[in-house]
Order: C-alpha cells, then sequence, then structure tokens
C-alpha cells in the first residue's frame, strides 16, 4: 500500500517493479533447456544477445536473466534468486536498486553490467575502495568468461599500462577516487596517445549512497609540484599551552575555534609582542597562522580526525572510518597538524585542476547503482543525478530485533551500560558487533572490555588493511568485534564464522548482536551498522547506547538539561529519546547544506571548465594551435616552416597554446578558490554569498581564451631554432616537475570571517 501510495505522488523510490516480476515465471522456463547447453553454446547464445540496440525489450530480457542465471549456476556455483534478478532488470533501466545486506549485490550488479556490455556499452563499476574493486573483479571473472564479456580493475597501484589495459575491456573495476584522477589526468595530456579513459558510457556504483552522497562532498584534486609550505613548530607550541574557555572558545558545532581577549593577549606576547590585528603586512599575515594553529591543534584530534603512521599525518575519512590514502587538509591547514605532530612537512603544490564526485558521475550518460540504503537519501539521488529508487525486497524475511535506542546521562554511565549488555549477551556464545565513532574511542572501549574479561578484536583505521578478514569472522561463535563507522562494508558476516562451521550453534544462540556506541550523523549510517545482522534471514539484534554528552547531542540538540533518570542511570522519557532523533535529523540537515553548496558553487565552475575543455580538445587532436598562432604572428610562423618544417611547426603551436590553457586555467582556479573562501563577508552585507560568487566569476572569465590565445601568440613568436629543433621550454613552456593527486574537504572554517570577527572583538577589547 505505501508503495503504492508513493507511486500515485511521485515520490521517491517508487519504481514499479510489477513488469520485472511479472517476467520471472518466463526466465525460469528458459532454464531447462538452457542447461542442455555446452558452455560454448551457452557462451554463443549470450553474445547473440549483443544484436540489437539498449533497452532491452522484454523477450531479450527474459533471455539475457536466463542466460546469465545459468551462467552463474556453472562459474560460481551460485544461483541467482528471484530477487536477484528484479535488481538486475532494476539496473539496466538505470535506478539504484536498494538491496539489503547479504542480498547479493556483487552478483546482482556483475549481471547488469554483463547485460550493457553485450549491447556494445563501455561499464565502468564503481565501488568506495581498492579492495573491492579488485575482490569483485576477480570473484567475478568466470561469469564474464562465460558470457563472452571482458573484465578488468583497477587501484590505486596500477601503472599507466596496467590502467590502459583494464580501460580497454568491457567491463572496468574501479575505486570512484581513481576513475576521477585519471580523467583528471587526462585532462593535462600534450599528446591524445598518453589519453587512458575512453568515453563513459555506463556506469553503475557499488555502495551508492556513500559515493553518491558521502563522497560528494570531497572533490579530486590534480596537483602540480610548488614551492614548500613549511610547519611553524613555533606557532604549534604557542597555541599548545592555551587554555579552553580562557584563551579561546568554540562555537557550538564544534567547527570553529577562535581566540578570546585573554588568549589574543596570551599569543601575541609568546610572539614576541606583536599585534596580530596591525595593519602592516608582516603582522597581519600572523593571523592566519594563527587560526590554522589553533584549529590544528583544538578541532582536528589524533586517532578521531587522523592518525601518524609510519611518520606521517594520515587523515580519517570521516563516512568511511578508513584511512584515506589520498585525502589531506588545505595545504596550510595540513602543515599545520604536521607541526602539532612534530612530523615531517609533506608536498604540497599548486591546484591544477579538480572534480567533484558528483561531476565526474554526471559524465556518464547512464547511471545506475546499488545499496542497503538507499531511500534514506532518495531526495537526494533524485535531486542531483536523476536517479530514482526501486527497493529490491528481501529473498528470505527479515527477523532482526531493533531495539529502541537506550539514553545515558554520560558516556561513563553510557559505557557502563553497553559494557554490561555485553557481559550478559557474550554469556550466550552470541557473537557480537560493536559499531563506535572513531578510532580512540574504539581502543578505549576495548581496553575495558580487556579489562573485564571479555577478549575482543579491533578493527579501525590503524589496521584497516585487514579489514575484510576481521569483518568475515565477526560471526564466530563467542566472537567480540569493535569496528569504526562502516569499516569491512562489503563483506558478508556469516554466522558461524568465514567458514559457517559453527552456523547452527550460533543461530541457535539467537546470531549476531550489533550494538552502536552512540547514533551517527545520518540515520543511513545506523541502518547501516543494523543491517549487519539479520542477513539472509539469519536471527539477529541490534541495539544502540547513546548519552546526552555525545557530539551528535551537543552539537545538534537545542536542550541538554531538565531530564530524569530511572535506578539504572537511563534516561526513558519518550520526548528525551525524540530528542535524539530530532539531533540527527539537523545533522542530516547540515550534511545536506554541505552537498548542496559543493553541487551549487561548483556548477558556475564546471560550465567554465566545460568551455575550456572543448577548446583544449580542439588544440590537442586537431589544428587550433597552429591556426591561431599562424593567424596572429604570420612572419614568425613562416620563418620557422621554412627552417624546421611545418609537422614540427604545429607540434611547438600546439604545445605552447595547450600550455598556456592550462597555465590559464590553474590561475583561475586559484582566484576561484580565493573568490570562494571570502565570498562569505558578503552575507554581513545582506547579499547572498552564491550570486555574489557567481557575479564576480563570470566576468573574470569572459576573456579567458581570448587572453590564453594572446599569450600563446606571444610565446610562439619568441621562438627559435636551435640545431634544427624547436624547444618550447625556452620560452617558459613546461610542465610541473611531479604531480600527484588526492583528496581535500572543502576549507574547514571560513578564515575570511574569523579574521574579521577577531578584529572586531580585538579592537573593542584593547580600546581601539
Amino acid at each position: 500500500m505505501a508503495e503504492s501510495v508513493r507511486r500515485l505522488l511521485g515520490k521517491p523510490g517508487a519504481v514499479d517493479l510489477r513488469p520485472y516480476t511479472k517476467l520471472l515465471s518466463a526466465i525460469e522456463a528458459e532454464e531447462d533447456g538452457l542447461r542442455e547447453l555446452d558452455d560454448t553454446e551457452l557462451t554463443d547464445k549470450a553474445i547473440e544477445l549483443g544484436n540489437a540496440d539498449l533497452p532491452y525489450g522484454r523477450d531479450d530480457l527474459v533471455s539475457l536473466c536466463a542466460v546469465g542465471r545459468e551462467a552463474a549456476r556453472r562459474a560460481l556455483d551460485e544461483r541467482p534468486f528471484d530477487v536477484q534478478l528484479l535488481g538486475v532488470m532494476a539496473l539496466l533501466d538505470g535506478h539504484v536498486a536498494e538491496m539489503a545486506t547479504g542480498e547479493g549485490k556483487t552478483l546482482t550488479g556483475a549481471l547488469a553490467a554483463a547485460g550493457f556490455a553485450l549491447r556494445g556499452r563501455r561499464v565502468h563499476v564503481m565501488s568506495v575502495n581498492d579492495y573491492l574493486a579488485r575482490r569483485d573483479a576477480e570473484w567475478m571473472k568466470p561469469l564474464y568468461d562465460m558470457l563472452g564479456v571482458t573484465v578488468g580493475w583497477i587501484t590505486e597501484e596500477s601503472t599507466t599500462a596496467e590502467r590502459r589495459d583494464a580501460y580497454s575491456c568491457d567491463v572496468t573495476y574501479a575505486p570512484v577516487s581513481e576513475l576521477g584522477f585519471d580523467v583528471l589526468r587526462d585532462r593535462m595530456v600534450t599528446d591524445v596517445a598518453d589519453r587512458v579513459v575512453p568515453a563513459p558510457h555506463i556506469a553503475i556504483i557499488d555502495e551508492a549512497d556513500s559515493v553518491l552522497v558521502d563522497e560528494a562532498r570531497v572533490p579530486l584534486v590534480l596537483a602540480g609540484a610548488a614551492e614548500r609550505v613549511d610547519a611553524d613548530v613555533e606557532m604549534a607550541d604557542v597555541v599548545r599551552v592555551l587554555k579552553p574557555r580562557l584563551h579561546y572558545e568554540i562555537d557550538s558545532e564544534g567547527r570553529n575555534v577562535q581566540l578570546t581577549d585573554a588568549g589574543i593577549d596570551v599569543v601575541e606576547k609568546a610572539l614576541g609582542g606583536v599585534d596580530l590585528y596591525a595593519d602592516s603586512e608582516e603582522e597581519s599575515s600572523l593571523l592566519p597562522q594563527v587560526n590554522l594553529a589553533l584549529h590544528a591543534h583544538v578541532l582536528l584530534q589524533r586517532d578521531v580526525h587522523y592518525v601518524v603512521r609510519d611518520g606521517e599525518v594520515r587523515i580519517i575519512n570521516e563516512s568511511r572510518g578508513r584511512i584515506a590514502l589520498l585525502q589531506r587538509w588545505p595545504d596550510g591547514l595540513q602543515a599545520a597538524v604536521e607541526a602539532k605532530e612534530k612530523v615531517a612537512v609533506s608536498e604540497t603544490g599548486e591546484v591544477l585542476d579538480s572534480i567533484t564526485v558528483q561531476s565526474l558521475i554526471l559524465r556518464y550518460p547512464t547511471r545506475a547503482g546499488m545499496t542497503g540504503t538507499a531511500m534514506a537519501v532518495a531526495d537526494q539521488l533524485r535531486e542531483f543525478y536523476e536517479l530514482e529508487v526501486a527497493v529490491i525486497p528481501s529473498n528470505k524475511p527479515n527477523v532482526r530485533q531493533d531495539h529502541g535506542t537506550h539514553l545515558h546521562a554520560t558516556r561513563e554511565e553510557k559505557e557502563d551500560a553497553l559494557l554490561a549488555e555485553v557481559e550478559e549477551v557474550h554469556a550466550t556464545g552470541r557473537p557480537i558487533l560493536i559499531g563506535t565513532q572513531d578510532v580512540a574511542e574504539s581502543e578505549r572501549l576495548a581496553d575495558r572490555l580487556r579489562k573485564a574479561g571479555l577478549e575482543c578484536v579491533v578493527l579501525n583505521a590503524k589496521n584497516d588493511a585487514d579489514e575484510a578478514a576481521v569483518i568475515a569472522e565477526a560471526g564466530t561463535y563467542g566472537a567480540i568485534t569493535v569496528s569504526t563507522q562502516m569499516a569491512g562494508r562489503g563483506t558478508d558476516i556469516r554466522l558461524g564464522g568465514s567458514d559457517m562451521a559453527d552456523r547452527e550453534r550460533v543461530v541457535e544462540a539467537g546470531g549476531l548482536y550489533v550494538m552502536g556506541f552512540g547514533r551517527y550523523p545520518s540515520s543511513r549510517l545506523d541502518g547501516q551498522l543494523r543491517g549487519r545482522a539479520g542477513r539472509q534471514g539469519d536471527p539477529g539484534d541490534s541495539m544502540f547506547f547513546v548519552s546526552m554528552d555525545d557530539d551528535l547531542v551537543v552539537n545538534n540538540a537545542s536542550e541538554t538539561s531538565g531530564y530524569t533518570t530511572d535506578d539504572h542511570g537511563e534516561i526513558t522519557d519518550p520526548a528525551w529519546l525524540s530528542m535524539v532523533d530530532h539531533a540527527q535529523r539537523v545533522a542530516e540537515g547540515q550534511l545536506l547544506e554541505v552537498h548542496r553548496n559543493t553541487w551549487r558553487y561548483n556548477q558556475l565552475i564546471d560550465v567554465q571548465r566545460d568551455v575550456v575543455l572543448e577548446h583544449r580538445e580542439l588544440v590537442l587532436s586537431g589544428d587550433e594551435g597552429d591556426r591561431h598562432v599562424k593567424k596572429d604572428r604570420p612572419k614568425e610562423h613562416g620563418a620557422l616552416v621554412e627552417e624546421v618544417g611545418e609537422e614540427k611547426v604545429a607540434e611547438a603551436a600546439r604545445l605552447v597554446t595547450l600550455y598556456h590553457l592550462d597555465r590559464g586555467w590553474t590561475d583561475h582556479n586559484a582566484f576561484l578558490a580565493e573568490l570562494r573562501e571570502g565570498i562569505h563577508l558578503r552575507f554581513l552585507g545582506r547579499r547572498d554569498p552564491l550570486d555574489e560568487f557567481n557575479r564576480d566569476a563570470v566576468p573574470v572569465f569572459k576573456g579567458f581564451l581570448d587572453e590564453a590565445r594572446a599569450r600563446a601568440a606571444e610565446s610562439f613568436g619568441e621562438l627559435e631554432v636551435r640545431d634544427g629543433e624547436l624547444d618550447v621550454s625556452t620560452v617558459g613552456v613546461k610542465r610541473p616537475s611531479m604531480t600527484w593527486t588526492y583528496m581535500v574537504h572543502d576549507h574547514p572554517f571560513s578564515s575570511a570571517i574569523e579574521a574579521l570577527a577577531g578584529r572586531v572583538k580585538g579592537l573593542m577589547g584593547k580600546g581601539r
């Protein structure tokens, strides 16, 4: 009934499965006949399906699913369930299939990818990390082979040659970040032959909510070598002695920190009696450095936001709880954290180009995806990607018991309550999975468990390389696993362990018990944790423990006092329990606004980038560069063609023009970044920052191509022939000595507003 109402109202998640369901009996009817074919005949049957265009008609869709089911049975010893075939059909229609944990999304995605590939479309299956990309490609390869489809994979360690080979396959598995980085590198090539990524056709996104929503807030960046930013150890030592509330204050959301009057006095004295708010260039530059050091010291916590491993600061991905190998803060803040931790400063660079995950995905004419928690973000999937959600029923009824939230006054009481629950449940032999918010919390809780005689395994960002093996054994009889965020996502937890040797004993004990040590900033993440129990009709339970001093509550609840507790220190008043739900909704709203802002600001940037890329393509693969310099510098052009020939002159014109296009875009990128960082000051004048950003960015770009061409012509006019060759480096045309890629969050605080607020406060405090 609810699904019918959603369809009537046109609500997200209203994809009608009835047309797909009607085909299931016809698919099953073909099964016996297909079993009589040998492997070669079955492959030929699959290849025959490639004789028509997309989309699949009714009869061909039946044949595809029937052939795919038989191929999976032979190649993988897995006969797809009817619900998996519903998922295949939903993906082929360009939807996001919501399928619960353990329902076989990997096989579903592979069958859909093969279906697209058989009709001549190149398919990229995007995952959240290297491990899943390689695992799924290798796991599904026998299936693809039987269907006559080639498959490859890409990881962070793949060489250029390996990437090119992988992209040449019909289906390519890759982390979304690596696909984005390859696109960025291709935008900088000076020879068509150096490109590795083919034209985009089909994107199938695994863990779609994580990729399309969580990762969409994080731009992918290509950087080129630039001057090193020194780690200011002196500034780190200055802020290290400051006291909270006395020398600095943190805002209610825990995102910004600023000095008090007393803090200003202490810092100015420690720096030799400077004036942080002076008009002189030398002294005024100190304030941003102080702010960076203070932010690094106060708001970025070791083993929460980052870990120090092998002498390096490594950021923890907020949405995954894993080490983000290629992620960094803006260079100034990165250096400030490295100074705080007294480790060597990392390489820095200037941004050559960037791309948001959203822009990357929207390059693909056809998009589809799979995840266990799509409905929670159905509105965003429709708004940002024009994707609809198809809710696929589970193969077996879900019998997991989801218990209510247990709310306590303090973290200590919350911890005591969870420990008591673990002791009671562990005594029955049931495996327990405890989800925590960060590394420090996971290790502290694990330490308490061990002191209580409860041995456990910890899975967090410090040992994320072992996550698949660790999480696979979380269903072993008597096991206790403490895990951050959704570490191990993508790996099934089978009752009785990975080999299910003890399955019956675990089932009799009640199955996996999932405990959440605090609610996440999103109900979707809560749902993902709960979903680790109850796989394929297995028994299981879930329960969350929350305290009034949890970050979620403190940062997002309007009221945190006035409650009463029972004899066990628990708050049972429904109004206070509803307050926790409200706080989570507030946090979700903030995350959505970050996503929207990223999208809004990048809309104009994407339009301008497309203009540059379109012209760059004309230069790269045509004669646009040579034609323009010949027009602007006919005398010099003609003289060079007498001396070295048309081919070498055309090549030089191409290299010179590409250099100035790329150099101009790098400079424009820097301007846009600086504009966006300071644009929020316009808000103080009651003007919309986004409107102001567009108003300033549009006229600056207006003469971009003309200026790049003029500079190219000027450089070309200065070229000289040396030993029969044209060396473009003599006119300053050169590429960065090295490039690298990383992921970077938007600047975590508005330094312009913070500086202004601090300046006003300082003037008032000092009577200036």
